[in-house]
């Protein structure tokens, strides 16, 4: 078989877009990068990604861990994207056939495989931030893996940019990539990484990359509410609301809370006292920095 004519190829996909009766999507090969203006200005970042026999990060294991580095700049442009640290783990139980359906990663792959968190503390030494696609996730399991993670401030690229907002019909990695052009080999760590950092990379409608926005709200402190001892009979106006329910006993209140921005911290406390408690409240509240936000500790 011949060996495609790549120019050629493109060519004729130029043609087709042209038409506007098609729309193509190219394989993912690799990340666009901006030009470097001033190397010593660059920041560093780390994109991570696991994969896990299930999704209960107190009990389930991670089985692949993904970790691309990534040079930016001050106006969230990727300019150069490293060597990824790919590593497989062998858990303690075996990975189900739906995992295994999922990830296409198989007991035998993982076979006497560990993943040393010495390794992973490196790695990620220089990075000011970590990004995951769904870190809410991510973040719980890696933070059993290496103690590194908790001194990291983080970001979430599926919940801190409003893609919908930006004409986005969904918030997975596929759904965005295919808005964006593109389709990549799925659930396996290190291309759901790259495929990340490509989004991460476009410009979306004000002509800003994805990245910068997300790295504009991951900056910005939040506040989390409890509504501690709320009115049973009240419950479904505060999950409408948007409040969610923590049923375990712990350090934290037994209680519906929600994660709300600074600026709008006092108009909530109001309106839980006007329209919940109809009266005067001194609720629960904890302010969270990205060195707190989606991990376990809140």
């Amino acid at each position: 078989m011949e060996t495609p004519d790549l120019a050629a190829l493109e060519v004729m996909a130029a043609q087709l877009e042209a038409s506007g009766r098609y729309r193509l999507l190219r394989r993912l090969e690799s990340c666009t990068l901006a030009p470097i203006t001033n190397a010593a200005l660059l920041k560093d970042g780390v994109y991570i990604d696991t994969e896990t026999t299930g999704t209960d990060s107190s009990r389930d294991e991670i089985i692949e861990l993904a970790m691309v580095p990534f040079k930016y700049d001050a106006d969230g442009r990727i300019c150069a994207v490293g060597e990824a640290f790919t590593a497989l783990r062998e858990p303690k139980v075996p990975i189900s056939a739906e995992i295994t359906r999922i990830t296409g990663i198989t007991n035998e792959m993982v076979a006497g495989h560990a993943i040393d968190p010495n390794d992973v503390a490196a790695f990620i030494a220089q990075a000011a931030v970590v990004i995951a696609h769904n870190a809410q996730f991510d973040r719980r399991f890696v933070e059993r893996l290496c103690e590194a993670f908790k001194l990291k401030g983080w970001a979430c690229s599926m919940s801190q940019v409003d893609w919908a907002g930006e004409g986005f019909e969904g918030t997975k990695l596929s759904y965005l990539a295919s808005q964006c052009g593109f389709f990549f080999e799925g659930h396996r760590a290190e291309n759901d990484c790259l495929a990340g950092l490509e989004i991460l990379g476009r410009p979306l409608k004000s002509g800003r990359t994805a990245l910068s926005h997300l790295l504009e709200v991951a900056r910005q402190p939040s506040w989390r509410i409890w509504a501690e001892r709320s009115p049973f009979d009240l419950k479904d106006r505060l999950k409408a609301r948007g409040y969610r329910w923590n049923g375990e006993e712990g350090p934290t209140p037994k209680a519906w809370y929600i994660d709300v921005a600074e600026a709008d911290r006092d108009a909530e406390l109001e309106y839980l006292a006007k329209e919940i408690y109809g009266g005067e409240i001194h609720l629960p509240t904890r302010k969270i920095t990205a060195f707190e936000r989606f991990s376990d500790r809140i």
